[in-house]
């Protein structure tokens, strides 16, 4: 007998009950052979309440350090600093005595008004599932679990637990799907939690079509499903769905709902034995070892906050090669934020913060006379005529001007959704006229998200550091000055303006329904199949030095094709570059996005040096998901390989032809067209039999006809005398060879 089987058998129904809600904000139930167990917020830096039933409390929380959010780690596109992100949240979480950590959130960034956009990587599902699958292994290395979410489709934040997300099928699974699917097997997560939200009229937490059957039973999960907080509305109906764990619970009603239920007959109590089985194995193989908190290396962990932030940082825009800034030239510090800087989100995603360094601090540590003026105040959106004056002053002195700018904390938080995606009035107008009287002036944005820039052309340098955590000062200033090279890319594609973004008509505009109308067709697939300009395009960043692409090969074999090429530091100094891999399917008849990322790779170059670089693109890389069949398909013929420095950027391109499906003739039927008839050798003899040959090679051979034969069914040959006996006679024929 197991243990878990041990301890189930010995449990009344009460403590069955018990097992599968928890018991307080962080806690599961205690029962007979089986402690409890501590979970904690920490998707960027580990959130552990001092008083475990105190659901806020945010500045109750334990000291840790902030690490960078998502919106700017995934800039990262390094794999490897992933997996060691998560394993110093891992080492946080376990010397807490903390067994499951609650992140990383993975849903994609649909909308730039998504409230939640900062917690999340990206608006494309492979670099998202890459991304998290690296996270999830590395916190788990280090043994403690992880929670990955929001399972799935969450991508607004009003009327977030009632809110029906309509998505097609294929949207849902290229889509919405395809990163928790990566990570589910790539690096087979501890627990996933499931959104509040439902998908086409179904609530998440009862969806058992999401929970059990693409989650267990076609991607093989064996963890724990969790709740969001409060997410389950319907208990019994969430535990037969697949649910295990209601999160935080609702004290002795969640127990006695679930024995009212059995006893009535409502629910199977192998059921209840499932979910609290699926409890039992989280905390027996989760449960930290150490009986009391233990001490780690909180500065140690600060230095590799800087770090990442500084891998991670975009360099938009440099011209006149504005940037590393000259240490013979007069500085001005611009902007409430290089003083009170926005370096993490709010809500759950809330740190409190080991060493938070500030912009102004750290530079003037630097440069003790660099002059300093605020120009607006970040809490509100006024015009401040007389700091806004004093700035402009101090920017006709000073040779170089940075301006520290970005969105309030008010603007984008956890549990709303943002109006707009526009800085607040003051720090435009004060933008503006500071270029007006200086021509090198450096904007640093602190934001979660993607945002507007109508002065976007009157400024030479552009920095988006997003929320870099607490280290921003630190990491901040090893861009500007150039002791770190920046290699980030974006994540998201930034608009130029909010209109012009695909979900603009319906995000948010009605309270019961958001519907997914651009389908396949989101950031980067929306903008460059519709030829949209955009202010800075996914994957876009720049460096202090030059990559030449080269020698694109590829090696295709019976499941992959291997790519591969050189990257050459044409520049003068040390850099990073992230070459990416896009594909284009240019055979499927259906709709498609003109190209989809399938592959990136990061590489270190010093001056003048050359690396070979492969990436392997797997079978699913080739895939479309297929609703009628409920199956990823391949379809043989051409596709193009374009190896890029941004989706915007492409160097090089190769096509090649796929033929690893089988080659199966469509069952006809009276509404197949006449030209795929045509093109079938398996047909010819059928169409003899029925005596159709003649009549379609004379059609055929009609230049004029050969278009019309193209959109034509054949049924239609009726009007032309052809009898329904005959087009079923030859349907019956061609069917069966």
């Amino acid at each position: 007998m197991s243990k878990i089987t041990s301890i189930i058998s010995g449990l009344s129904l009460k403590e069955k009950a018990d097992l599968v809600s928890g018991k307080d904000f962080w806690f599961t139930a205690q029962v007979s052979g089986l402690d409890r167990m501590m979970v904690s917020d920490g998707p960027s830096g580990l959130r552990k309440q001092a008083d475990a039933s105190n659901a806020l409390g945010l500045n109750k929380s334990v000291v840790a350090v902030n690490f960078p959010s998502s919106s700017l780690t995934a800039a990262s596109f390094d794999r490897a600093l992933l997996q060691e992100l998560g394993r110093n949240l891992g080492q946080a979480a376990k010397a807490e005595r903390v067994g499951i950590l609650l992140g990383p959130g993975i849903n994609l960034k649909r909308s730039p008004l998504a409230g939640r956009n900062f917690e999340y990587f990206s608006e494309d599902p492979y670099l998202t599932g890459e991304l998290a699958s690296s996270y999830v292994q590395g916190v788990q290395e280090s043994g403690v679990g992880v929670s990955l979410k929001r399972f799935a489709a969450n991508n607004r934040e009003d009327q977030r637990f009632t809110a029906s997300s309509n998505i097609d099928q294929r949207s849902l699974h290229e889509l919405y799907l395809s990163a928790f699917e990566k990570a589910v097997k790539m690096a087979r997560p501890a627990t996933i939690m499931c959104s509040y939200n439902a998908i086409n009229g179904t609530l998440n937490s009862q969806n058992q079509r999401l929970l059990t059957q693409i989650l267990r039973e076609e991607w093989g999960f064996k963890g724990l499903v969790m709740s969001d907080w409060g997410a389950v509305s319907d208990h019994v109906a969430a535990l037969k769905a697949g649910l295990d764990l209601e999160m935080p619970g609702k004290g002795n009603e969640s127990t006695s709902e679930i024995i009212e239920a059995v006893n009535k007959g409502q629910l199977d109590e192998k059921v209840l034995e499932r979910a609290a089985s699926r409890v039992i194995q989280m905390v027996e193989k989760w449960q930290p070892e150490n009986k009391t908190v233990i001490s780690y290396d909180l500065e140690k962990q600060h230095r590799f906050a800087r770090q990442l932030a500084g891998e991670s940082i975009v360099l938009l825009k440099n011209e006149q090669q504005l940037l590393p800034l000259k240490s013979n030239q007069s500085l001005a510090v611009i902007g409430q934020l290089a003083e009170k800087p926005r370096y993490q989100g709010s809500g759950s995603a809330h740190v409190n913060a080991f060493n938070t360094t500030t912009p102004l601090k750290v530079v003037q540590d630097i440069l003790p006379k660099t002059a300093y003026q605020a120009g607006y105040q970040i809490d509100s959106d006024q015009i401040d005529q007389q700091a806004e004056q004093a700035a402009v002053d101090l920017a006709k002195q000073a040779d170089q001007v940075v301006v520290f700018s970005g969105f309030p904390s008010s603007y984008e938080s956890e549990g709303f959704d943002k109006k707009t995606i526009s800085l607040p009035d003051n720090q435009n107008h004060l933008i503006e006229r500071l270029a007006a009287v200086n021509k090198k002036i450096i904007v640093v944005l602190e934001n979660g998200s993607a945002l507007e820039m109508p002065w976007v052309g009157q400024v030479e340098a552009i920095v988006e550091t997003y929320l870099a955590g607490e280290a921003v000062g630190e990491a901040t200033w090893d861009i500007l000055f150039g002791r770190v090279n920046p290699s980030g890319k974006l994540a998201e594609s930034f608009p130029i303006k909010l209109a012009d973004n695909p979900t603009y008509l319906t995000f948010n505009a009605d309270r019961k329904n958001e519907n997914y109308h651009e389908g396949l067709f989101v950031g980067y697939r929306y903008y460059d199949k519709k030829k949209q300009e955009v202010l800075f395009p996914f994957g876009h960043g720049l460096s202090y030095t030059t990559f030449e692409y080269r020698k694109l090969e590829l090696l295709k074999s019976d499941h992959e094709v291997t790519v591969s090429f050189e990257i050459k530091n044409t520049g003068s100094v040390a850099g990073k570059e992230t070459a990416q891999i896009y594909l284009s399917n240019q055979t499927s008849e259906i709709e498609k996005p003109l190209k989809e990322l399938k592959g990136f790779a990061k590489v270190s170059l010093n001056p003048g040096q050359t690396k070979q670089v492969e990436i392997v693109l797997d079978k699913r890389s080739f895939s479309w998901y297929n609703p009628e069949t409920d199956k990823w398909q391949v379809d043989n013929g051409s596709y193009q390989i374009q190896l890029a420095a941004s989706s915007r950027d492409i160097r090089l391109t190769k096509n090649l032809l796929i033929d690893w499906s089988e080659n199966k003739v469509q069952a006809l039927s009276p509404d197949s067209y006449l030209s795929d008839i045509l093109k079938e050798q398996a047909f010819k003899a059928p169409l003899k039999e029925s005596g159709l040959d003649k009549l379609l090679q004379q059609l055929a051979g009609d230049e004029n006809n050969q278009a019309i034969l193209t959109n034509m069914p054949l049924r239609a040959l009726m009007m032309m005398g052809v009898s329904n006996h005959q087009i079923q006679q030859f349907i019956k024929l061609a069917n069966q060879s």
